[in-house]
């Protein structure tokens, strides 16, 4: 039996799993938490799934170009193909499920720049979605993969940048640049993708430093965070909001932040949050004007250190590792009631549709937890289709590659 089948196979065995919708189906959820692996399988496999989508066109630049692409939820079925390729590692063809598609990856390295600074760098590889290849380029030191996978929000080597690229990945060329006033050391996009959020720093947030007598560099104690923007796409007009940054009377020497602790946008759009490690909560929220407010009933359980982040329909987030019915395992939680499911995988990285998710996990006997593979897990399902081959090195390792995802 080759790879096709087994994937083929596994794919079918899923699907028989699920039993039918009925009360209590939140309860029966999963996620997935991270660690890493390499060893690779020999082949790769194409399926074919249906799943059901909507064409919502979103504007893409202002030369008039569209961004169509499929959104959750009834209309036309249409068919969506799944790509794996469990031989690559780092991946050098496309791989999607469902119409998450996996649109790019970095890779980091920390480049010394004097005796005591350095710079935390990420080499990008971007999905063309006309060739169907993952690219190299070393143009951009953030990448921001709109949803549809046919745009991205980018920032030039320097951080922080004084102005925000919207490149073509068909093409590869920048179509508008978005000037900004306030450095911007990150970006993300809404959930329909008409709003990009853009964190300002005074300094460079991944910058690394390292005092007489230390061996490894460190990122500073101290945050540079300033504020955010929540521009619209389409015209490049938003605000500036400032944030400020609470202090921990010299405990730690500086804020309480990381150096780095960029905002997103809720999946509603009418909030922007960030983590906050020594927070009572672990977050906090804003309005879009940037006035602090209450966490928002639904979105209590979200974690901002687990990327899946809440499902489609909203009504499930994913959660930590949970580790109990299976050696590696993630929680689910219901977005209402707070209700837990245990599900395969180390960490969860983006959903497919509301009943699956893309994770990081290791293989059936490996003991290595840093020997991962990206993984196709099912709610209440037993079997996991591998994506991709396995990841070399440990967690922190040079050469280790981090998953970009984008959305249908």
């Amino acid at each position: 039996m080759n790879v096709d089948d087994i994937v083929r196979d596994a794919l079918r065995e899923q699907a028989a799993e699920q039993p039918p919708v009925a009360a209590g189906f939140a309860d029966r959820v999963f996620a997935v938490r991270r660690r890493r692996r390499t060893h690779r399988i020999t082949a790769a496999a194409v399926v074919t799934v249906a799943v059901v989508a909507v064409g919502v066109g979103v504007p893409l630049l202002d030369s008039g170009k569209h961004d169509v692409r499929p959104s959750g939820g009834g209309g036309v079925v249409v068919e969506k193909k799944t790509r794996a390729h469990p031989d690559q590692s780092p991946p050098r063809e496309e791989i999607s499920v469902g119409g998450t598609t996996l649109a790019g990856y970095f890779v980091p390295e920390t480049v010394k720049k004097t005796a005591e600074t350095a710079v935390y760098q990420r080499t990008y590889h971007l999905l063309n979605p006309k060739t169907g290849r993952y690219a190299k380029t070393v143009d951009w030191s953030w990448v921001a993969v709109a949803p549809g996978g046919k745009t991205a929000a980018v920032l030039e080597p320097d951080l922080p940048a004084s102005r925000i690229g919207l490149l073509d990945l068909t093409t590869g060329k920048v179509e508008r640049w978005i000037p900004v006033e306030h450095g911007v050391g990150g970006l993300a996009f809404s959930r329909d993708g008409r709003k990009l959020v853009a964190t300002t720093y005074t300094k460079n947030p991944d910058l690394r430093v390292r005092t007489q007598g230390d061996i490894e560099w460190s990122a500073e104690w101290t945050s540079s965070r300033t504020g955010f923007y929540v521009l619209d796409v389409a015209s490049g007009k938003g605000d500036w909001n400032e944030v400020k940054l609470a202090s921990d009377d010299g405990k730690l020497g500086g804020s309480v932040l990381n150096s780095r602790q960029d905002f997103a946008l809720t999946d509603d759009g009418l909030h922007v949050w960030s983590g906050n490690p020594m927070g009572d909560i672990g977050k906090e929220f804003w309005d879009l004007r940037g006035n602090k407010v209450p966490t928002p009933a639904k979105d209590k359980h979200l974690e901002w250190y687990v990327d899946a982040g809440k499902s489609p329909d909203g009504s499930l987030v994913a959660g930590e590792f949970a580790g109990k019915k299976w050696k590696t395992s993630s929680w689910i939680v219901d977005a209402a009631s707070g209700d837990t499911t245990e599900v395969r995988g180390q960490q969860l990285l983006a959903w497919v549709g509301n009943k699956q998710l893309i994770a990081w996990d290791i293989g059936k006997n490996d003991k290595n937890e840093f020997h991962q593979r990206l993984v196709l897990v099912t709610i209440g399902g037993e079997k996991e289709v591998p994506l991709s081959g396995f990841r070399a090195g440990n967690d922190g390792d040079a050469g280790r590659w981090e998953p970009i995802f984008a959305q249908p």
